[in-house]
Parts: structure tokens; C-alpha cells; sequence
């Protein structure tokens, strides 16, 4: 009887495994230039925007910094005049070469016109002003234990802050009186919630955010909302593109009409970028290239170690020893 129940867990065990879906393409490419070349240390964190690595420099939509940050210390955002802020997730942020006090672990920060908009770790929101430290504004949400770690910043768009919270809400925060004047729920319901994208379409004064299970699209009309299981999105000018967990790739317009769909079976993507055309970086090494008005793909050999750590940043995907820059 023991050897039959070994034998037994023995075949389900090979069954479960060889019952394993991946992604295999029948046509692939090797058709592709790729610049490649080597990081100066390997990736220790990233948030939506940016990483940090081993030796203290970072990683931004301007490429691999030429300073270090102090020990400790992980980037969280840019300036508008190219200062960084980063946090040492204890009790300090640093902005520039400029060291702040602060009482909570900051995982999220923008400054903008000397305001400085900060998201905590237990899901505080605060409105500083820098030059006295003073509070303008300040609202305690409810905790949130399990977060996608591509966290969002508070985004500044005219006289209003908009802060992405940890538990699913945008509070939009009014710069001239300090009052909160919107709390919009994205995703409240689902464990993993926090933000993990927003963007704004300035041509329509569109805000598209995305959660790990929903996008919602806010405008000067209207609020549409919809449920994806999100992999990655990205906005290009007026395009939203979305990857979804079941390999799907979406193009959506601002108001979150589906214009245009493609299913790669079994593929697991692990980011967006955009150049003149979509790519998908896809867990099996492959490389998914669909052209803007989805009317053709290639997919390319594209061989890397899927437990790097990876972002892609504009025209560049960066792993844990390298980075590309794509066509």
C-alpha cells in the first residue's frame, strides 16, 4: 500500500507538471537588431518609474544616473528640475542633496511649486510645504497589507495633487484651499489594490489609472471604469495599451473603447514598451513587436533569466546585468 500511494503521488506530481501551459510560438523571428549593453551593478528595486541598484546609482526615463544615492537610500521619484527624491523606508526622503526628516516610512513622493506630496507605508497621505515643513494637508486611510510593488506617485496636474493610495482610491486634493474634493474608488475590493499606473492624456484631460484588476478612465464627463487582470499598461499620446494575465493585448482609446485585440496563447508578459511600434517582453524569451494600428506581429528569439528583476523605461528594457534599447 505504500509503494501504490507513492506511485500514485509520484504520477500526479509528473501529471501536474507535464500539464504545464508555456507560450510557443510556431513562427519566430531572429530578424532583430537589439543594442545590449551591461549595467554597472545589479537591479535591488523598482517602482513604476524607476530602480535602484547595488552600487547606489539609478535607473529613470533619463537612463543610468551619474550620482549615488547615500547608503540606504532607493529612488522613488525626479523633480520637475531633475532632483531625485528617495526614501531609506525608515524616517528620512532625500531630495537633491537635501535630507528630510519625516516620521513614517514614505513609499511615494512628487514635489511640484515647493508642495511636496507624500504616500506612506500605512497608507497616509500628506501635502507638506518644504520650506517650513508644514502640513496642508493630511488624511489617515485604512491599512493596507499586500500591495503590488509597482507603486504610483502622487501626480501634480494644475492646482490639484492627485494622490494613489494603497488601498484603491485616487484623493484628489485641491491646491488652492488644501481640501480634498474627489475620492475616487479604482479598485477597493480586491486584495492586491493599490495603484500601479497613472497617466494623464493631456490632450482630453484624461487621468487613466490602472490597479492590478481594473482600469479607469476620468475625465471632465465622465468616470468608465473596467476589469482586466493586469500584467502592464502603458499610455502613448492618446493609446492605452494593456497586458493582460491570460497573454492578451489590448489598444484601447482614452475612454476605454477596445479597438484592437490580440491573444498570444499561454504567454505570461512581463512588460510594455513603445518606440514607433508595441513590444511585450515575454517570460519564455521571446520578444512580441505589434505595429501601432495592430495590423502585424513579429515575435523574436529574446533570450533572458525570468527571475531578474526587469523594467522597462521608454525605448529601454533593463534586467538585473544588462539593458536593451529596442528599434
Amino acid at each position: 500500500m505504500k509503494y501504490l500511494l507513492i506511485s500514485i503521488s509520484a504520477l500526479f506530481l509528473f501529471t501536474a507538471c507535464s500539464g504545464k501551459k508555456y507560450f510557443e510560438p510556431e513562427d519566430v523571428s531572429n530578424n532583430i537588431v537589439l543594442s545590449k549593453e551591461s549595467l554597472p551593478s545589479s537591479i535591488t528595486s523598482i517602482n513604476k518609474i524607476g530602480a535602484t541598484l547595488e552600487d547606489k546609482k539609478f535607473l529613470t526615463k533619463n537612463g543610468i544616473s551619474t550620482i549615488e544615492l547615500p547608503e540606504g537610500y532607493d529612488f522613488l521619484n525626479l523633480t520637475e528640475d531633475g532632483k531625485v527624491i528617495a526614501t531609506n523606508y525608515l524616517d528620512k526622503i532625500l531630495i537633491g542633496n537635501e535630507e528630510k526628516t519625516i516620521k513614517d516610512v514614505v513609499v511615494a513622493a512628487s514635489l511640484k511649486d515647493g508642495k511636496l506630496a507624500l504616500v506612506y507605508s500605512n497608507n497616509t497621505i500628506e501635502l507638506q510645504d518644504m520650506a517650513t515643513s508644514k502640513t496642508l494637508f493630511k488624511e489617515y486611510l485604512p491599512l493596507s497589507l499586500a500591495n503590488d510593488t509597482r507603486i504610483t506617485n502622487p501626480y501634480f496636474m494644475g492646482n490639484l495633487v492627485l494622490f494613489p493610495t494603497l488601498n484603491g482610491k485616487v484623493i484628489i486634493v485641491s491646491m488652492i484651499n488644501f481640501e480634498s474634493i474627489k475620492n475616487i474608488a479604482v479598485d477597493p475590493d480586491n486584495e492586491f489594490n493599490n495603484i500601479i499606473s497613472l497617466n494623464v492624456i493631456e490632450s482630453s484631460q484624461t487621468l487613466i489609472v490602472a490597479s492590478p484588476n481594473k482600469i479607469v478612465s476620468i475625465s471632465p464627463k465622465e468616470v468608465i471604469s473596467k476589469d482586466y487582470e493586469v500584467r502592464d499598461v502603458i499610455v502613448n499620446k492618446e493609446d492605452i495599451y494593456v497586458a493582460t494575465i491570460d497573454g492578451q493585448i489590448k489598444k484601447l482609446t482614452p475612454n476605454l473603447n477596445e479597438v484592437a485585440s490580440k491573444k498570444f496563447k499561454y504567454a505570461k508578459i512581463h512588460a510594455l514598451a513603445f518606440t514607433d511600434s508595441l513590444y511585450a517582453v515575454e517570460s519564455q524569451g521571446f520578444l512580441i513587436n505589434i505595429t501601432k494600428d495592430f495590423s502585424k506581429d513579429v515575435i523574436y528569439d529574446f533570450s533572458f533569466d525570468n527571475e531578474e528583476r526587469m523594467i522597462a523605461i521608454g525605448n529601454k528594457i533593463y534586467f538585473d546585468s544588462q539593458y536593451i534599447t529596442l528599434p
